[in-house]
C-alpha cells in the first residue's frame, strides 16, 4: 500500500496527479485498487500504476476511469478539486450534530457465564450494580444536551431486562420530555431474551423497540459459548426469538454471533443455523480484547489470520446461498460495502474517522460514569480510566471538552496516524484507540502488531478481491447489501 499525496506533471504530460492511495490485491496476479481522496475506487494493473505515478501516458479507458474519480486532472480546471471537497464533506457528514447513539447500561447483572464476556458481570442482586433513578435522570439530561435531532437510545447490561423497571422509567421520561424537545428518537435493546414477559413485549411494541440478541450458532456451540447453570441457553434463546417475532414481527429483531476458537471450526453450520431460523442477516463478530474475553484469550482466542480463513469460508457460503435464492446478508460486510460503494457517511460508529467514540456515541454506565464508547467503558472495568469522559452530573460541555475527549481526538483521526495515513482503505475504516490501549497501552498503537488492522486489511482485500474478479452476480449481491436491498436487519 502507498499514497501519492501530490504530483506535478511536466508541461508535455496530459494530466496532473491528485491525491490517491493504492493497494496490490493479494488474490490477483497484477490487479491494483486505486482509491481517491474521497474514497472512490477503480482497478488498474501494475503497468498502469507505474505509468500513473510517473505521469506517463495512459490508455484512454484507464485515464477516463481515473479522471472520473478525481485521481488525475486533465486541463487546468479547478472543478476536480471542488468535486473532491464536496465528496469528502459528504463522507464526513456524520460529524454534524454531535453524538447520536446514547447507550444506557442499566445493570451489570447477568445469569450467563459467557466465556467471552467483555465486562465484569455481576450476580449479586443487592442494587450495587444497578443504575439508580437519579443517575438515569441525569443521563437523560445529558441525552437532551446533545445537539442532534435524530437520536438512538440503546439499553445494555449485563442483561438489561433484569432492570426492566429502570428501562421503563427512562423511556417514559424521555418520551415525556420529547413532547417539548421534538427529537426523533429510536429505542433499541441488546438482550438474551430469556427474561421476556408479556408486559415487556407489549411495552416494546408500544415504543417500537428494535431488539438485538446473541445467537452463536447450533445448540452445541451456542451452549458451550454461553453457558447457563443447569439450563440450555440455546433453547431459551430460540423461545425468546419466537415470542419477539410473534408480537413485534421479524423486522424488529436481529442477531449476532460472537466467534470463539470453537466457532472457527463451523462456518457453514453457523450460517445454516441462521437460515434455518429464518434470519436474513448475520453479524460475524470476532472477540474483543476486553474483560473476561481478554483473560480467556489463550483458551478461546485466535489470530487475525485464523479469523480471516473462517470469514472467507463463511462469506463463500453466504454468497452461495444468495445465488440459490436464499437471501441472507453478512451484516459487517454490508457496512464495509456501503462505505466502499456509496459516497455517504457510515452509520456504524466503530468504523469512523474521526473516531466514533464521543463524536458519535455517549455511554452512561450504571454507576454514573460517562464514556465515549462501550469499549471505553470496558477498558474502565479492567482498571484503565483513560477514556472516562466524566460523570452524568457533569455538563455536556465539560464531557465533550474532557481530557479523555482530547485523547480520542488526538488518536482518532486515521488520516493522520502512522500506518493508516497511507493505507488505500483508510476511507472505509476507523482507528481503535480503546483496543490499542487494551493491548499495547497506547491509544495509537502500532499497525504492524494490531489485530484490528490485520483483520480489516484482510476483510477489505476479500471484498475488493471478489469485486475485481468481475462476477456480475457477486457484484449484484454486494450492491444490494451496500444499498440495503433487500432490507438488511440492524445488528
Amino acid at each position: 500500500m502507498n499514497v501519492v499525496s501530490q504530483g506535478i506533471a511536466s508541461l508535455d504530460q496530459p494530466y496532473d496527479l491528485l491525491p490517491f492511495r493504492f493497494a496490490k490485491l493479494p488474490e490477483t496476479s497484477d490487479r491494483v485498487v486505486v482509491t481517491s481522496e474521497a474514497g472512490e475506487f477503480t482497478y488498474i494493473d501494475a503497468h498502469d500504476l507505474e505509468n500513473l505515478v510517473r505521469c506517463r501516458p495512459l490508455a484512454d479507458t484507464v485515464a477516463d476511469d481515473l479522471e472520473a474519480i478525481q485521481v488525475i486532472r486533465r486541463g487546468s480546471s479547478e472543478l476536480p478539486v471542488r468535486l473532491l471537497a464536496t465528496k469528502l464533506r459528504t463522507r464526513k457528514s456524520f460529524l454534524r450534530g454531535g453524538p447520536k447513539l446514547h447507550i444506557f447500561v442499566v445493570t451489570l447483572r447477568c445469569d450467563h457465564s459467557c466465556r467471552y464476556c467483555q465486562v465484569s458481570r455481576a450476580t449479586e442482586n443487592n442494587g450495587r450494580f444497578e443504575m439508580s433513578r437519579e443517575t438515569a435522570e441525569s443521563a437523560i439530561d445529558r441525552l437532551f444536551d446533545a445537539p442532534g435531532m435524530d437520536l438512538t437510545v440503546e439499553f445494555q447490561g449485563g442483561e438489561p431486562l433484569l432492570a426492566f423497571d429502570r428501562i421503563k422509567q427512562i423511556v417514559e421520561t424521555i418520551e415525556q420530555r420529547n413532547e417539548v424537545e421534538g427529537r426523533r428518537i429510536t429505542f433499541t435493546i441488546t438482550s438474551t431474551l430469556h427474561h421476556l414477559t408479556d408486559e415487556i413485549l407489549l411495552f416494546f411494541k408500544r415504543h417500537q423497540f428494535h431488539i438485538s440478541t446473541s445467537l452463536d450458532g447450533p445448540a452445541d456451540l451456542h451452549d458451550a459459548n454461553r453457558p447457563l447453570p443447569a439450563r440450555r441457553s440455546h433453547d431459551l434463546t430460540l423461545a425468546g426469538i419466537k415470542r419477539v417475532r410473534e408480537v413485534l414481527g421479524d423486522d424488529r429483531l436481529s442477531a449476532l454471533t460472537t466467534l470463539t476458537a470453537g466457532s472457527l471450526e463451523q462456518p457453514e453450520a453457523i450460517i445454516d443455523e441462521y437460515v434455518r431460523l429464518g434470519f436474513r442477516s448475520i453479524f460475524l463478530r470476532p472477540l474483543s480484547p476486553f474483560g473476561l474475553a481478554a483473560r480467556a484469550e489463550r483458551r478461546i482466542g485466535y489470530s487475525a489470520a485464523q479469523f480471516l480463513v473462517f470469514y472467507n469460508k463463511a462469506l463463500d457460503r453466504i454468497l452461495h446461498l444468495n445465488r440459490e435464492g436464499i437471501p441472507i446478508v453478512e451484516a459487517y460486510a454490508s457496512l464495509l460495502l456501503s462505505s466502499m460503494l456509496t459516497p455517504f457517511a457510515t452509520g456504524y460508529v466503530d468504523l469512523r474517522s474521526p473516531v466514533g467514540a464521543g463524536f458519535g456515541t455517549m455511554v452512561y454506565n450504571y454507576d454514573g460514569g460517562v464514556y465515549g464508547s462501550d469499549e471505553g467503558r470496558m477498558l474502565a472495568e479492567m482498571g484503565n480510566q483513560a477514556l472516562r469522559l466524566g460523570s452524568v452530573h457533569d455538563p455536556y460541555a465539560d464531557l465533550i471538552n474532557s481530557d479523555a475527549m482530547q485523547l480520542l481526538a488526538g488518536s482518532g483521526l486515521a488520516e493522520s496516524l502512522p500506518g493508516c495515513a497511507d493505507c488505500a482503505f483508510v476511507h472505509y475504516c476507523g482507528p481503535d484507540p480503546a483496543g490499542s490501549l487494551a493491548t499495547s497501552g497506547d491509544p495509537v498503537g502500532h499497525r504492524a502488531f494490531s489485530e484490528h488492522c490485520k483483520r480489516h486489511t484482510g476483510l477489505f482485500n476479500a471484498l475488493f478481491g471478489r469485486l475485481a474478479e468481475g462476477d456480475p452476480k457477486t457484484r449484484q449481491i454486494f450492491q444490494e447489501w451496500a444499498f440495503g436491498k433487500p432490507a438488511v436487519e440492524a445488528a
